[in-house]
């Protein structure tokens, strides 16, 4: 719900005659619009070097650039140019900005149709999300949440399910009860394209996933399974970070991708933490409840089994003394892929399963075990940190189990669940995580570590035990892509400083560079604010945070803001409990009751539908030009994935620097791995991963270069080199010296003469005297000795079954 606010980023150009065909260093590129930024042009000619040198590259580009669109323009032009180049992969965080990632590619794919011929420029390109953002199925759709969807559709796919009920079908056999009847359901959009076999494939063309379900409803095919079947054959692929980045959801959807694929992230600003989130796993007193009935569920499983179908049990059994673990048990086909090894794959010995654990009822004695260890272990009272190894010493000492047994509890649960035929994997989710857990832990012995905390420091008097296996290196989930593919591509809005990076992530770009924008106009003001106008330093220091004169002062520049800026003005604290104190006291001392004097105010909370139903209000408020302050919080949703562009953002305020909650252990171990490892400085990391989030917040306002917005900065930290210097290129270059250091009614006075400035009436015309048009190009291709363009052959881009079968 929260992405209906969203809205695409595109260059600010004419759309009169969209047609641009340049060279950049000898690759001639198909641009759909009649005016390039400068800056645009700089970040193809980086692209296209990385390319060239079959390297990696990490680009920072401002904000309302038009990014997207040059980022697809070069790299499709670059397939035309080099028919060896694989696939474009290119990796979203969220739905909403997959579907303009689309949408601009088939903008794109309409002019090298219109420039080159539809035969030319025949390609496939479509988005993949999850079964609840592609079933078709009216029963499954409805389901709530992802977990139901997918449960339910394993339910209506599994080949045994399929399999009995052809069977019951060939008997004549009738269901003998509702509860049967349902057991027996199947999907007629899987069967369907199951049934069409090699024929079940998509004309060329460019599906969003509304497209794919429209699709799939016509020829009452599954979009779901189409979409993952056709990713072997398209030209760009559009799908979330986690389809390469989580070894389990890799394996089963991006295993089949070439070696030259390019491959682009994102929004990557991130990514480290995506990284470590996809190797952490946290375990609680209710988890391991959990898992201890699956046990028993298992059990009783297996018991009848035996008595039903031993021949089963049996054959697995010989199949893992084989050591095909990773081959034969695991083979994935049809609609059962519901498990994947939580490890690299590279990580997992092609070795025989421990004796142990081949016999089905020997491994849930040993899980039993396992679990058992886990509870006695969360009975500590005192917090504990250890190593993997320590753990498994300690493990092996205590419940007999060893680390080889725990590294192939992910894949021995696997193929036992699919031996005993279980569509229902809601039921064993907590088991599947206790066993994810034993598999990283037995499998990596540095870049983890192992906290145990009794209690939440905050609520110390609650009892609330977790042991959290945290994944300390960025780079251990991502280096497999960087190995696999042929250039790896992170770009953002927001990558400084940019040299931390190939750090953090252990690569070596060959391309690595920071734009800044080029404007005719200055249509972003940065500020930063250090003092009220009683001269009172303001910041959220912890020991300033709750000083009444910083919070009144903060207040005092909302009042002045609201009293100055026109439309909508969103403000960013630095937490929730943060920003519910000084709301609480703003209301106590008067504040709000001024501020709503001259705007309405709306709050973002932890709950998803009640912040969207304020941002439709929010955004109401600003239609009608009632005016509205949005209060939100770094790191939230708002912060990352909603644009404020236009009326909808002329001014955003970052009240203090949003530092992580400095005194989690997780933090602290990653702090003390950075230091040994990679030598960086606990001050630094924390400094650069405060002044992302921050630049992150503020450039929400800027979305193209006819927009405009006050970018404020309130706290006195910011005045230091040490922060401002953290800050994206194309922000620090209009922090000027009379825009630094400024008290409350100092700022005021520098937003009303910023605000009558973009007043002033302003033409596309003179935005374009900072845009590059088709002469401009084609001089600096001469310039550059760049005059012949590589001849486009007339071959097709998508690949030889869409035409068999058009």
């Amino acid at each position: 719900h929260l992405h209906a606010f969203d809205t695409a980023t595109r260059p600010l150009v004419s759309r009169a005659s969209p047609t641009m065909r340049f060279s950049v260093e000898g690759v001639e590129v198909f641009f759909p619009y009649d005016r390039l930024y400068p800056e645009q042009y700089a970040y193809m000619v980086e692209m296209k070097r990385a390319l060239d040198a079959r390297g990696h590259g990490a680009l920072e580009m401002p904000t309302g650039t038009g990014k997207t669109i040059t980022c697809l323009s070069l790299c499709v032009s670059y397939q035309l140019a080099h028919p060896e180049c694989g696939k474009l992969i290119y990796c979203t965080r969220t739905v909403p900005e997959m579907e303009k990632v689309l949408a601009e590619l088939r903008t794109l794919h309409e002019y090298i149709g219109k420039a080159l011929g539809t035969e030319t420029a025949r390609m496939l390109a479509l988005g993949l999300s999850s079964r609840k953002n592609m079933c078709i199925h009216p029963k499954v759709a409805d389901e709530g949440s992802r977990e139901s969807v997918d449960a339910r559709c394993r339910r209506l796919t599994a080949s045994w399910v399929r399999e009995k009920k052809l069977e019951r079908e060939a008997r004549g056999e009738a269901p003998a009860d509702e509860a049967d009847g349902k057991e027996l359901e199947s999907c007629e959009f899987f069967e369907d394209f199951e049934s069409a076999g090699e024929g079940a494939v998509l004309p060329p063309g460019v599906y969003t996933l509304h497209d794919l379900r429209a699709f799939g409803r016509t020829k009452k095919w599954c979009p779901y399974f189409l979409a993952r079947n056709m990713i072997a054959y398209a030209n760009v692929v559009v799908y979330n970070y986690q389809y390469l980045l989580d070894p389990k959801v890799a394996g089963l959807v991006s295993s089949a991708l070439e070696k030259e694929c390019i491959v682009v992230f994102d929004e990557a600003h991130n990514i480290d933490n995506v990284c470590i989130e996809a190797l952490s796993v946290n375990l609680r007193q209710q988890t391991l409840d959990n898992a201890g009935r699956s046990i028993t569920a298992l059990n009783s499983r297996i018991e009848r089994a035996k008595q039903t179908d031993e021949r089963r049990l049996r054959q697995e059994y010989e199949r893992l003394v084989n050591g095909l673990a990773q081959q034969g048990v695991l083979a994935r086909g049809g609609g059962e892929d519901a498990l994947m090894n939580p490890v690299i794959p590279d990580d997992i010995l092609r070795e025989a399963v421990p004796g142990n654990i081949r016999r089905a009822e020997h491994f849930v004695a040993v899980l039993r075990r396992f679990v058992e260890y886990l509870k006695i272990r969360l009975q500590s009272t005192q917090v504990e940190q250890e190593t993997p190894t320590a753990f498994l010493s300690h493990c092996a000492a205590n419940a007999g189990i060893d680390g080889k047994t725990l590294k192939f509890c992910y894949d021995r649960l696997t193929s036992l669940l699919k031996t005993l035929e279980v569509v229902d994997m809601e039921e064993f989710n907590a088991l599947s995580l206790v066993a994810d857990f034993a598999t990283l832990v037995g499998t990596y012995s540095k870049g983890f570590s192992l906290i145990l905390e009794p209690y939440d420091e905050r609520y110390p008097n609650i009892p609330d035990p977790v042991l959290q296996l945290s994944c300390l290196d960025a780079s251990l989930a991502i280096k497999p892509v960087f190995e696999r593919f042929q250039s790896v591509f992170i770009t953002s809005g927001t990558l400084s400083p940019i040299d931390l990076y190939p750090k953090l992530l252990g690569f070596n770009p060959v391309s690595i560079r920071s734009l800044h924008m080029t404007l005719t106009r200055d249509c972003l003001c940065p500020m930063v604010i250090t003092r009220g106008a009683d001269q009172q330093a303001v910041s959220t220091k912890f020991d300033m945070r709750d000083d009444p004169n910083v919070i009144q002062n903060y207040g005092r520049i909302l009042i002045g803001l609201a009293q100055t800026v026109p439309d909508g003005i969103v403000a960013f604290f630095v937490s929730y409990s943060y920003m519910e104190n000084i709301v609480s006291k703003w209301h106590e001392t008067g504040v709000l009751r001024e501020i709503m004097q001259h705007k309405l105010v709306f709050i973002e909370t932890t709950d998803v539908v009640e912040t969207s139903l304020a941002l439709d209000n929010y955004r109401r408020a600003c239609n009608c030009g009632r005016g509205a302050i949005f209060l939100s919080v770094a790191r939230g949703k708002v912060a990352e994935g909603i644009d404020f562009d236009r009326h909808y953002g002329r001014a955003v305020v970052m009240y203090g620097v949003p530092y992580q909650y400095t005194l989690s252990r997780i933090l602290r171990a990653r702090l003390e791995y950075l230091r040994e490892t990679f030598q960086i400085k606990e001050s630094d990391f924390l400094s650069f991963d405060a002044v992302r989030q921050a630049a992150q917040c503020v450039g929400r306002v800027i979305r193209s270069k006819a927009d405009y917005g006050l970018m404020v900065f309130a706290d006195k930290r910011y005045n230091s080199q040490d922060k401002r210097g953290k800050l994206p290129g194309w922000i620090t270059t209009h922090l000027r010296e009379e825009v630094l250091n400024l008290s409350t009614d100092m700022a005021m006075q520098v937003s009303r003469t910023f605000m009558r400035a973009m007043s002033q009436p302003f033409s596309h015309e003179d935005n374009k005297k900072s845009l590059l048009d088709q002469s401009d190009l084609d001089r600096i291709a001469k310039e550059g000795g760049y005059t012949a363009t590589k001849q486009l052959t007339a071959r097709t881009m998508a690949p030889q079954i869409m035409i068999n079968h058009q």
